[in-house]
């Protein structure tokens, strides 16, 4: 009989990666999800069981047995339905339950630069999550991602998504900050390969390319076909522009918090490349359907039974 491995959210963006790989190495894979309902075509493949923060017996249960557990839950913000506040908590409970189901390792995804001292709580809600897994007593691998890029993803379709429709494109600040994506398929090979690890080790995940925001955002303009003007400014006028694209959307586009987080070089690495897909090849690869629909956080969110990589 194979291995038991545990992924939350096999069914969302990084988590059905993470259970793609651990299938592909002949795993058995079972999912702890809030959405039990999303088609996947990963269904008929894996065990599926709720995501039950508030049953620890049941959670304890659902981890039993397994070798290793694979966590990718998390929130990008804080909303009227979900806070970071919660999630540290639910984290907290889950890593709880997988100490006392007896799982040998966990494998966390975190954040590029978190912090306990961080005023973002997205920073410091992951610090504190790290420091919780450190002093677990579970051997432990900590992945800190900074931006994802792939299929379904949000960050960079929504930018292209900008381009192709506004006059113009607003870079907060000189735009001078800077960002180190990792391809989601490298962020996966990354997370399985360290389930095999012994010890512990925390893990910058970022890819072999660097840019400023500005950078980043001419590179996406010229491969999708669409220049405008990148102009800067400050920092309440581009948040007011990403509430009235998120009102017209009925999204969050981008809050306060990701804004400081972003212009404070936050999702910026000097670590060694731990990826090895290139963004600006993937985003050649997809350049004629890269930005053709907005991608909506809280549609995905909101509609549990329609299929996560749908982006209109």
């Amino acid at each position: 009989m194979s291995e038991l491995h545990v992924v939350t959210g096999a069914f969302g963006y990084s988590g059905s990666y993470i259970a793609r790989g651990l299938l592909s190495r002949g795993y058995e894979v079972r999912t702890l999800t809030n959405s039990p309902q999303r088609p996947s075509e990963l269904r008929s493949q894996i065990d599926v069981k709720p995501l039950s923060f508030d049953d620890k017996g049941a959670l304890v249960m659902n981890l039993t047995g397994a070798k290793v557990l694979y966590n990718t839950y998390w929130v990008r913000f804080d909303h009227a339905t979900f806070s970071h506040e919660t999630a540290v908590k639910n984290t907290e409970a889950l890593f709880d339950a997988a100490k006392l189901a007896r799982v040998s390792r966990i494998v966390h995804v975190s954040i590029t630069n978190p912090s306990l001292e961080s005023p973002l709580p997205y920073f410091s809600g992951k610090a504190r999550l790290e420091e919780r897994l450190k002093h677990l007593g579970v051997a432990y691998t900590i992945l800190r991602p900074a931006v994802l890029f792939g299929a379904a993803d949000i960050l960079i379709n929504n930018i292209a998504w900008a381009l192709r429709r506004l006059p113009l494109f607003g870079v907060f600040g000189r735009g001078t900050y800077g960002l180190r994506p990792i391809h989601v398929e490298d962020l996966a090979s990354l997370a399985v390969d360290s389930g095999t690890h012994a010890g512990n080790e925390v893990i910058d995940a970022v890819g072999p390319e660097s840019f400023t925001y500005r950078e980043l955002v001419n590179q996406v303009g010229e491969i999708v076909g669409v220049r405008r003007p990148i102009v800067s400014v400050p920092n309440w006028l581009g948040f007011l522009a990403a509430r009235i694209i998120g009102w017209w959307q009925r999204d969050v586009f981008l809050t306060r918090e990701e804004i400081a987080g972003l212009t404070s070089g936050l999702l910026e690495s000097h670590g060694p490349t731990t990826g090895c897909i290139r963004l600006t090849d993937w985003a050649r690869e997809h350049s004629s359907e890269l930005g053709l629909k907005y991608a909506s956080e809280m549609r995905r969110r909101r509609q549990r039974s329609a299929p996560y990589v749908r982006v209109d």
